[in-house]
């Protein structure tokens, strides 16, 4: 059954309510425009939040963090500046791939803000390098449209606490958007709390003292 509710009845919006009211707003994703959330969606991909900030720092102190700056930059010199990130020739081909492709169908970054979540998220799919959860993470904290954000933490949490672990990507976005009622700042806040609950409980190996899950989990490790 394509649910997500465990043996206790217990409902993504009961996640929701319990991690928030246990590690309060997260305020994620970090950044001070649009753009500089788009080029971090892009740049931490296997790699840590930390070494994409020393990018993104980079970028600033060079007065590089701007659509315009960043396509009119040579690609080698790109790559030495987000050097940190790791797999930087290929970071660096794929901002300014997604970034000329972005300039040459809708002008602009401020027009492509604009387009509708489907079509946003059929162009970002359509961009080499660019995953499903590159495409919500864009969607939800760049264009603040309602996409939510599956990644490996969100499939260790669901399957330990009881949900369907037959479900795919898809099924767990569309479920979660349904149960959230495309609450964009819901969906922000979510995605949060789950990263903050596996990087200190729900991790690899559970720490499950303390945990605030631990009482309606049902250990599914």
């Amino acid at each position: 059954m394509n649910s997500l509710k465990n043996k206790n009845n217990y409902t993504v919006l009961d996640i929701y309510n319990i991690l928030y009211n246990s590690f309060g707003p997260q305020g994620w994703w970090p950044g001070e425009s649009k753009f500089e959330i788009l080029v971090g969606a892009i740049l931490t991909q296997n790699t840590t939040w930390k070494n994409v900030e020393k990018s993104i720092t980079n970028l600033k102190k060079r007065n590089l963090m701007s659509f315009e700056m960043i396509l009119n930059l040579d690609e080698k010199d790109l790559a030495m500046v987000i050097k940190s990130s790791g797999f930087y020739n290929q970071k660096a081909m794929r901002l300014k791939n997604i970034l000329l492709e972005i300039k040459s169908k809708y002008g602009s970054f401020e027009d492509f803000l604009k387009i509708e979540k489907d079509d946003a998220r059929k162009f970002l799919l359509s961009q080499k390098g660019i995953g499903k959860e590159t495409a919500d993470s864009i969607i939800l904290y760049a264009m603040e449209k309602p996409a939510f954000v599956v990644d490996a933490y969100t499939f260790r949490i669901f399957k330990r606490f009881g949900f369907n672990t037959d479900m795919d990507y898809e099924l767990i976005k569309n479920k979660v958007e349904e149960y959230l009622n495309r609450d964009v700042k819901k969906l922000k806040e979510f995605h949060a709390l789950l990263v903050e609950l596996a990087k200190t409980y729900c991790k690899k190996v559970p720490k499950c003292d303390n945990c605030p899950l631990e009482p309606f989990c049902e250990k599914n490790v």
